[in-house]
Order: structure tokens, then sequence, then C-alpha cells
């Protein structure tokens, strides 16, 4: 069975909802690649930084430029795991996930818009923490609704294969448009009454239009499910198994961050990259892609097999894959190496994401769906 007729034998509300969350990821995935070419180029002014000192005595650390794109890139990360936890518990409390996401969904678009005028690199800083703050409401709000939608625990694992496969049809495809629309600028406005926009600016009016365009999806064709149960009077976040050292949500979770970590950091070091490999910005961003068209391609079948024999499987061979082509990415000198390795790490990805995700939502409590997989989502 092909990948379309999978996705289209899914409850109708994923599909919309991945729609939806496809266009904003496809807009969000560009800044991956705009922000890191933006701090470096002569538009945002970091020479007084550069060489400074930060700490105190023998932990003070020098700013380089790798480090303040690297601060740029990890606080959204930062800010959106720490505080999913929260935003989960709290849309679980409260029984609602829509709100959430359309909150989200609007902070992250109107901060994409308001790039086109930073000029510091401050500004950089509070624009990239709001956009992970609105991140953290929209993640454990869309797949806890994923979660909720699933008729049965042998639905759950092919719902959330497709709601990944589209979302990462768009963060996978943002950043190769992305190096494209900067090499392409500056675009010639004029005809239809608008300014000339650099290849920066267009790239972050794209990222804005393509939230605002996921926001009226969301509001036009999303609704909260309609068996949502309350939820209970304990929503902590379990560390301790009853019968084992961690509890299984929570040792995934551990799990998932070694796993972002492996896949973060490569966004990091895109100038040395290019350098290193002697490649245009375009590659960077295919190669950035790679470990998403993987995704696109296998979440679905891994999602819907996970169903049928078990999550446990999957997961083994996913971080056992994850060490040798993470360890790769340092030693390849050629752009198509490159592309191929992160091909490979993508594969590891795909057999854990869906699974992962499935076996929280299977272990997850009535009305806890928001926290339990926060755990996961956080990584």
């Amino acid at each position: 069975m092909g990948l379309l007729s999978r996705a289209a034998a899914t409850d109708r509300r994923v599909i919309v909802l991945a729609l939806a969350r496809m266009v904003g990821a496809a807009g969000n995935s560009f800044l991956i690649v705009v922000l890191p070419l933006y701090i470096a180029s002569d538009l945002i002014d970091v020479d007084a930084l550069i060489g400074s000192a930060v700490g105190v005595g023998p932990v003070a650390v020098t700013l380089t430029e790798p480090l303040l794109i690297g601060i740029v890139l990890s606080l959204f990360g930062f800010l959106n795991s720490f505080s999913q936890p929260l935003t989960g518990r709290l849309s679980d409390r409260m029984g609602v996930r829509r709100p959430f996401v359309l909150a989200g969904i609007l902070l992250l678009g109107t901060a994409s818009g308001l790039y086109t005028v930073a000029d510091a690199y401050w500004h950089l800083v509070v624009l990239r923490a709001a956009q992970g703050f609105g991140a953290a409401l929209i993640i454990p709000a869309t797949v806890a609704l994923v979660n909720e939608y699933a008729a049965s625990d042998s639905d759950r694992g092919g719902n959330f294969g497709v709601y990944n496969t589209f979302r990462l049809l768009g963060f996978g495809f943002g950043p190769v448009l992305a190096g494209a629309v900067v090499e392409g600028g500056p675009y010639d406005l004029s005809p239809v009454g608008l300014p000339t926009l650099d290849g920066f600016d267009a790239a972050f009016v794209a990222a804005c239009a393509g939230a605002y365009l996921s926001f009226v999806l969301v509001f036009l064709l999303v609704r909260d499910a309609a068996d949502a149960s309350e939820a209970g009077d304990d929503l902590s976040i379990r560390v301790r198994g009853e019968d084992r050292l961690l509890d299984p949500v929570f040792a995934l979770g551990l799990a998932t961050v070694a796993m972002g970590l492996c896949i973060a950091m490569f966004a990091t070091l895109q100038n040395q990259v290019n350098v290193r490999l002697d490649q245009a910005p375009v590659w960077f961003g295919i190669q950035f892609g790679a470990v998403t068209i993987a995704n696109v391609l296998l979440q679905v079948p891994v999602g819907q097999a996970s169903d049928r024999i078990g999550r446990r499987p999957f997961l083994l061979a996913g971080f056992v894959l994850l060490a040798p082509t993470t360890l790769l990415q340092g030693i390849v000198t050629d752009p198509i190496v490159m592309t191929l390795v992160r091909l490979g790490q993508g594969v590891a990805v795909a057999f854990v994401f869906a699974p992962s995700l499935a076996l929280a939502g299977d272990l997850a409590r009535e009305g806890e769906s928001g926290t339990t997989l926060s755990v996961l989502t956080m990584g």
C-alpha cells in the first residue's frame, strides 16, 4: 500500500491537523537555514560581541560567531523543551487543545515577520525566545489531539505516522526552499507597488505567511476531540517506574533528548560544514532536509507496523543506527556522501519517532495526553 493510500485511510481530523502543521513547519524551518546566514552577514552587527568573554573566572567563555549562532538556534529549543511540560499540563487541566495551538501559531508567525525589522543581535535572541514558547504551546496540544483522535491502540501508531509525515514534509522542504530564496534575492516588487526585498526579508515574510496560513487552517478545520476526558488530580511527570528504575515514558524521553542533540548540532555548524565540504548554502539545505525526507518515506509504514508487531523492535533498531550515522557526519568530506549519511540518520529517527509517541499514548491515562506526550516532544 502506497503512502497516499495509507494516509487516505487515516482519520480525516488527523490529516487536517497534519496539513496545517505541514504549512506552519515549512515556514518555521526556513529560519534554521536563514538565521545563521543572517547573523554571518553584515546586516546584523556582531563584531562588538565576538571575542568578548562571558562568565566568571575559569568558567568564562569567549564568544565566537558559531557560538552566537548556536545560542540563537538553541534558545528556541531550550524554551520549547522546558516549557512543554507546563503547557501540556495546563492543556490537560483546562481540557482543551485548540486554543493553545492557535496562540502558538500566532506567536511563531508574528515573530517571523518581525525579523525583517531586527538589526541587532539581541533582537534575534528575543524573537527566537518568543518562537520557542510559541512552539511549546503548539506541540503538546497537537500530539495530544492526534492521540485522542485514535479510536484504539491499533490506530495510534498509524495516526502518529501520518501526522509526522505531513509535518516533516513541511519541515524538510522548508530549508531547501530557504536556501534558494536567500540566494535568489533581491526581489523587485515595484510592479505590484511593494518595496524591493532582499533574500533574507523574503524568507522571513514567507515564514510569516506560512504560519498565518496554518492558523487559518486550524481555526477553520480543527476541533477538540469530542470525547476528551477531564484530567485527574495528579498531573505530575512520573520518573520512577512501578517495578523498574525509570518510568518507560521518562526513559524514552531521555533517549529522545539524546537523539535531538545528535540531529540539532548539525544546524549550528552550517557555515563550517559549507566551508569544509566546499559547497553552496543550497547543499546544506538539502543535507538538513535529508533526515526529514527519510522520515517522510518511513513514518507511516513504521507507525502502522508498530501497531501490528509492537513498538520496542523499532525503538531498539533506531537508537542502534543513530550512533554511527551521527559519527560519520564529522568524518565525510563530500557533499553527496554527507547527504547519504544524513539520510541514514533520518531512517534511525523514523524508527523512533512514531513508535515512541504511540507507546506514550498507549500508557497515558485518560485526560493526561498533553502531560505524558510532552515528555517525548520536549526532546
